[in-house]
């Protein structure tokens, strides 16, 4: 299940990853992405909210994920895409109430466990429609 991987990457004893590379590191090892090490790099920027605690560093790898798995070649061609991105975003905000770092941060972040609340809802945000979505390709 992604969110025991999730969970194994927040281990600050093993790893030492932000938001979005925690996403993006469980993803890719959950769901076989296939993402080689500059992959994986490429969500860096998005850590803390790109820096700058804009959008949440978690949601924005986890809509990376959606992007690998669902995208038909290109996003204007990928029907399924846009509506999965969308759930994503209204069921990460529903739970949480924000997309923003800067709104997340003070409500969710603690000094003991960082981001952890934030980066697992994203995490089982993501494992329900993934998992939702894959099983109907195997139907």
């Amino acid at each position: 299940m992604l969110m025991d991987t999730v969970r194994k990457y927040r281990d600050k004893s093993r790893y030492d990853l932000s938001c979005s590379e925690t996403i993006i590191y469980a993803a890719n090892e959950e769901y076989s992405l296939g993402l080689n090490q500059p992959a994986m790099k490429s969500m860096a920027p998005f850590s803390a909210g790109m820096y700058v605690e804009s959008v949440c560093g978690a949601m924005a790898a986890s809509l990376a994920v959606l992007g690998v798995l669902f995208t038909d070649n290109v996003a204007h061609q990928s029907e399924n895409l846009e509506p999965l991105v969308v759930e994503f975003i209204d069921k990460f905000k529903s739970k949480l109430s924000s997309s923003m770092c800067a709104d997340l941060k003070p409500l969710y972040r603690t000094e003991e466990e960082g981001c952890n609340y934030v980066i697992f809802a994203a995490g089982e945000v993501l494992q329900e429609i993934v998992d939702r979505e894959l099983a109907k390709r195997k139907v």
